[in-house]
């Protein structure tokens, strides 16, 4: 699997998502700056988590309009697949590669704790390894991550199958739905907030994200 992480001045999440790459696939993935205009071959970008732009304006926003972002746009339009991880998920939404949006938090208080996540939606390249209904623990750590969408946009993503993952136990952020990822209308692009790429070691407190990695190695080698 050819995987590329996509960085941008603030990305600090860069080393986490790498750690959880390697670990899956045995090869570390390739890194490629903002200011870059092209992708090499690959089967998986990932837009990491971290303060892009130092979050000026909103989440996101001056990232989704870095030169790096047509090349990922097409490379989604062409059947790639997308990974984006809390600021990441806000650059995809911001970039119009995903509908909604994700505002303050409903405290207004950046959040930095463990949650349980609650798989949606089972048998796509992202969550291959579990079954519905299945509830895995991640760590998030966001200001921003209340989901929001028209009810209309909503209603959709619930009836196509597109809401990846709620949040299980509470609603720590204010999700419309519960809603902690979403998926693209082919399935291929995955925004989520809490990070999954935290929990792949138990000397890091745990393995609960290691099936989103090796779910994907499956999916993109097959």
């Amino acid at each position: 699997m050819r995987a590329a992480i996509v960085l941008f001045p603030g990305t600090n999440r860069e080393r986490d998502m790498a750690i959880a790459l390697r670990g899956a696939t045995g090869v570390a993935p390739l890194q490629v700056w903002h200011r870059e205009t092209e992708l090499p071959p690959l089967d998986l970008v990932v837009l990491p988590g971290g303060f892009s732009h130092g979050d000026y304006l909103r989440c996101g926003a001056m990232a989704a309009h870095s030169p790096i972002m047509p090349a990922v746009r097409a490379f989604a339009e062409a059947g790639g697949h997308v990974l984006g991880v809390c600021n990441g998920f806000q650059i995809l939404t911001e970039a119009g590669l995903l509908p909604g949006a994700l505002l303050r938090n409903a405290g207004l208080r950046f959040l930095s704790h463990d949650c349980d996540l609650r798989v949606a939606r089972a048998g796509t390249a992202f969550t291959r390894q579990w079954q519905e209904g299945d509830v895995v623990r991640a760590p998030l750590a966001h200001g921003d991550g209340n989901y929001v969408a028209d009810e209309a946009t909503l209603d959709r993503l619930e009836g196509e199958g597109r809401v990846a993952f709620r949040y299980a136990r509470d609603n720590p952020n204010g999700s419309a739905r519960s809603i902690a990822g979403i998926l693209s209308e082919n399935l291929r692009v995955l925004g989520l907030m809490p990070h999954l790429e935290d929990v792949v070691d138990p000397l890091t407190g745990g393995t609960d994200g290691r099936k989103l990695f090796s779910g994907l190695l499956e999916a993109l080698a097959a």
